[in-house]
């Protein structure tokens, strides 16, 4: 990690630069599966979910040179799942404009009837932040103490029982969990920036 996270620029405002193409692939690593798995959850095919996606981009992409971030006034995933909720309705509404009487209306209610974005759409979002935190994160480290972090942290696996696994003493399997997890929170943090 090249910049801390106390100094990174925020993610809204660079994606206002059209040019930031580092910027833009952050934002569409973290944001195009949450939307893709959302547009899947509400009944769209493959490749309608990517055209949905796609569309929602675009959107995004047209609001960002003018997009002034105020937390007072909600959080961007907020505005994000808004926008994903309008692009879903006019999907659903085309469809039922190009294939008359074969649409279904429960899913457009359902969109109608929801005010906020549902757990699952946060749920969603942090789990795509911290895949994308591990696959950055992990090419840091060796694969001894990945795996010592990993056996630990996330399959629950004893200190000592680790040890044997990967050869090396109990006290060095804490410390590469304990260097493994401070890095991802960084990184984490660095990430939701916003």
């Amino acid at each position: 990690m090249a910049e801390s996270v106390s100094t990174r620029p925020s993610l809204l405002v660079r994606i206002r630069d059209r040019q930031d193409h580092q910027a833009w692939t952050q934002f569409v690593e973290i944001y195009a599966p949450l939307v893709y798995g959302y547009a899947q959850k509400h009944g769209l095919q493959d490749a309608d979910a990517a055209d949905l996606t796609q569309d929602v981009l675009r959107a995004v992409a047209r609001s960002a040179p003018r997009f002034e971030y105020d937390p007072r006034r909600g959080s961007f995933r907020g505005w994000l799942f808004t926008v994903v909720r309008n692009e879903l309705r006019d999907w659903f509404s085309a469809q039922r404009r190009h294939a008359p009487g074969s649409g279904d209306t429960d899913a457009h209610k359902r969109l109608e009837q929801q005010p906020a974005p549902p757990d699952d759409w946060e749920e969603d979002y942090q789990r795509q932040v911290f895949s994308l935190a591990v696959e950055q994160v992990r090419q840091a480290f060796q694969e001894a103490t990945w795996r010592a972090f990993w056996l630990t942290a996330i399959e629950g696996k004893t200190g000592k029982e680790v040890a044997g696994i990967v050869g090396v003493s109990t006290a060095a399997v804490y410390l590469a969990k304990r260097r493994v997890v401070t890095r991802l929170k960084e990184q984490i943090e660095y990430l939701q920036a916003e």
